[in-house]
C-alpha cells in the first residue's frame, strides 16, 4: 500500500502551490534542467504573440532544485485534478512520477510536469536572445511574461536557489527594456 504522495514543485509550484499539504521539503531533480522552454497562448501570452513559460527539458548531468510536497492520500485525487487543469491544460507538459532527493538524504518518488517535445507549445531551446524578445514582446492573461521570469528569478533566490540560466536571461530583459544602458553599467 502506497505510504506517501510527494509532488515536486520547480516552478511557481515553488510558492504558490494552490494545494495542501502536509509538509514541504527543499529538494533535488537529477537529470532535468528548468528553463523557458514552453510556450504560452493564455497566462504570459496569447496565439498571436506566444510567451514563454518554464518547463523541465531532460539534460543528462543538471540538477533542478525545487520543493518537494507530502501530500495526505484523502487529498491525492483533488490535488492531481488541480494541477491537471493547472499544468496539462493547454500547455506543453506531461506528467511523470520521478525520483527525487529531498535535502534531508531521503529519496522520494516525486509527481510533477516534463516538457513534452512533440507538443506544439514545447519551444525547446531558443537561445538567449530569441527567448528574452519573446519574453519582452509578450503579455497574457496573468501579465507581461517579462514579470514571470522576474517574478520566477526573486522568488528562486528568496527560497536560496541559484539558476544561473534564469538569471542571464534576467540580465537580457533588463538590457532590452532599458534597466541597464548598454555598457554603461546600473
Amino acid at each position: 500500500m502506497q505510504k506517501d504522495f510527494w509532488v515536486f514543485g520547480y516552478g511557481s509550484l515553488m510558492w504558490r502551490p494552490g494545494f495542501s499539504f502536509e509538509k514541504a521539503e527543499p529538494a533535488t531533480l537529477h537529470g532535468y534542467n528548468r528553463s523557458f522552454c514552453v510556450y504560452s497562448h493564455y497566462y504570459r501570452g496569447t496565439p498571436d504573440r506566444p510567451g514563454l513559460v518554464l518547463g523541465l527539458d531532460p539534460q543528462k548531468d543538471a540538477d533542478c532544485r525545487g520543493v518537494a510536497f507530502r501530500i495526505s492520500l484523502e487529498q491525492k485525487d483533488a490535488v492531481v485534478a488541480y494541477l491537471t487543469e493547472r499544468e496539462l491544460c493547454g500547455y506543453a507538459y506531461q506528467a511523470a512520477t520521478l525520483p527525487v532527493l529531498l535535502d534531508c538524504g531521503t529519496e522520494i518518488e516525486a509527481y510533477t510536469f516534463v516538457a513534452d517535445p512533440s507538443h506544439a507549445l514545447y519551444a525547446g531551446d531558443l537561445g538567449l536572445d530569441k527567448a528574452a524578445e519573446v519574453i519582452m514582446q509578450a503579455e497574457g492573461k496573468t501579465g507581461l511574461n517579462r514579470d514571470y521570469l522576474i517574478n520566477s528569478v526573486r522568488e528562486l533566490e528568496a527560497n536560496g536557489y541559484a539558476d544561473p540560466h534564469l538569471h542571464e536571461l534576467l540580465k537580457k530583459v533588463e538590457y532590452l527594456t532599458g534597466i541597464i544602458e548598454a555598457g554603461a553599467g546600473i
